[in-house]
Formats: structure tokens, C-alpha cells, sequence
């Protein structure tokens, strides 16, 4: 029973190469700068001289953290060719 919890929260972590944690802490701030960015949409809406890029300079960003993230994983997931002369 704890097997199949604990694999909850750690099997998808884990094909990333990444500990609970790690991950916990890259989504964690993912969210929080999403937040602040609805924020800044928001007055963007009321104000649109204001936080002009905002929303989409954030997303440009995640998605190109996450692309590098998942380039890593699978560099790191790679099997080793091993030439033998």
C-alpha cells in the first residue's frame, strides 16, 4: 500500500531524472511565476501601456526550460555506444 502511494509522487519524477524534490521545486516556481503573470495580465488588460511582453516572454521562457529540461533527460536516457576495435 505504501509502495503504490510513494509511486504517486515519485514515478513521474523519476523519468525525468529527478528526485520528488526537484521537481517539486521546478514546478513549485513555475506556478508562483504564472501567478504573478496573470497578475500582470490583468493590469495589462485595464493598462495596456503596461507589461507589454510579460505574459508571453514567460511563456517563451517555461517553454524553452522545458525543452532543455526533456533534451537533458534524454541525453541522460541514451545507452552508451561502445565501439570495440
Amino acid at each position: 500500500m505504501f509502495k503504490r502511494i510513494n509511486n504517486l509522487f515519485t514515478e513521474h519524477p523519476s523519468s525525468l531524472n529527478e528526485s520528488y524534490s526537484e521537481h517539486f521545486l521546478c514546478a513549485f516556481i513555475y506556478g508562483i511565476r504564472i501567478v504573478f503573470t496573470g497578475f500582470a495580465c490583468l493590469i495589462h488588460s485595464v493598462f495596456p501601456f503596461l507589461f507589454k511582453t510579460v505574459a508571453s516572454d514567460l511563456a517563451n521562457e517555461i517553454v524553452n526550460d522545458v525543452n532543455s529540461r526533456k533534451q537533458t533527460t534524454l541525453l541522460k536516457q541514451e545507452p552508451k555506444v561502445v565501439n570495440h576495435i
